[in-house]
């Protein structure tokens, strides 16, 4: 049984502009972040994403245990952040459409944290925000034919991946198939859904926006419960990607010196390119400041000069 939602104009719109915004990350390489991005964009990620669960620990914390020093902090916290490490850097190793897989990703983040874990609920569970119930999830009996629909979905709907991520997303914490980890369950999976398609949804943290306003969240999960399909939830989601992915563009407008342009700018591993390709990449520089940065990078063995005046290019070395 296909899930139930509707395509709004408001979804299509999203879509477009989502569409438009991957074309322009791709145009301008920023789909192969530099590892200190990437290192930066993951910590964000695994932050958020266990925040909104009620993790107490620093992005500083965080950077910390990724580079294995000792952090103090609640036994569990850390557990959940070391558990989330190891998924997050061997994100290749889960295949979306598997549903053993799926149960082999809850396993490894829940290792040590539940006793069940990488295996359904054997017992009824509840939403309570605060003395009210806000979702009672189906019974503990239907998860597993549940579950196995929704990943039938994923397999045969001919469906693009940004709804079928969404879809996934609203349906798993409808179903509440874990007693515990649902959350972040539902998130990582999205993440892998469009990773398979888009390859820059490894590095986009849509994870911090949601934990920004946790409430917006909530409300279009509740929406969607009220309504009966994930209309609303969708509609939701795919503002969330489509501001990450406006952030990940505004990474050229943020203040970065010399030295963190010419790092990202040799990451992107552009062979032979002029001052104007550098210029396009930092859009916000003077024609000044990107000579000062050229003539720098030269300095510093980086690339070779070539050619004099409007003949100048460059050549990585």
């Amino acid at each position: 049984m296909k899930p139930s939602y509707k395509i709004t104009s408001s979804i299509l719109k999203l879509i477009t502009s989502i569409s438009e915004k991957v074309g322009e990350v791709n145009a301008n390489l920023l789909n192969k972040p530099s590892p200190k991005l990437r290192k930066q964009n993951r910590i964000k990620t695994i932050h958020s994403s266990l925040k909104i669960e009620g993790n107490t620990l620093t992005e500083e914390q965080i950077t910390a245990l990724l580079e294995n020093k000792r952090v103090i902090g609640p036994k569990k916290d850390v557990l959940e952040v070391l558990n989330a490490i190891k998924i997050y850097e061997n994100l290749e190793d889960y295949s979306p459409s598997k549903e053993k897989s799926f149960l082999k990703a809850h396993q490894n983040l829940m290792e040590g944290l539940i006793e069940n874990s990488g295996k359904y609920r054997n017992q009824s569970v509840g939403i309570v925000k605060g003395s009210k119930i806000q979702h009672l999830a189906p019974p503990f009996g239907n998860v597993s034919y549940l579950m196995k629909n929704l990943f039938e979905y994923l397999q045969k709907s001919d469906e693009i991946e940004l709804i079928k991520s969404c879809v996934f997303h609203y349906e798993m914490e409808f179903i509440h198939p874990f007693l515990d980890g649902n959350g972040r369950m539902g998130r990582l999976w999205q993440t892998l859904i469009l990773m398979e398609k888009y390859p820059i949804f490894e590095f986009l943290p849509f994870e911090t926006l949601i934990n920004k306003d946790q409430e917006k969240y909530y409300k279009a999960l509740a929406e969607s419960d009220k309504s009966g399909d994930s209309t609303k939830f969708i509609e939701y989601m795919l503002g969330v990607i489509d501001d990450s992915i406006s952030e990940l563009l505004n990474f050229n407008n943020r203040t970065l010196n010399e030295k963190d342009r010419l790092e990202y700018f040799v990451s992107l591993n552009k062979i032979k390119f002029t001052r104007k390709d550098y210029m396009n990449i930092f859009k916000g520089i003077s024609s000044a400041t990107a000579s000062r940065d050229l003539k720098k990078g030269t300095e510093l063995n980086l690339f070779n000069k070539l050619g004099e005046k409007n003949k100048t290019n460059y050549r990585l070395k």
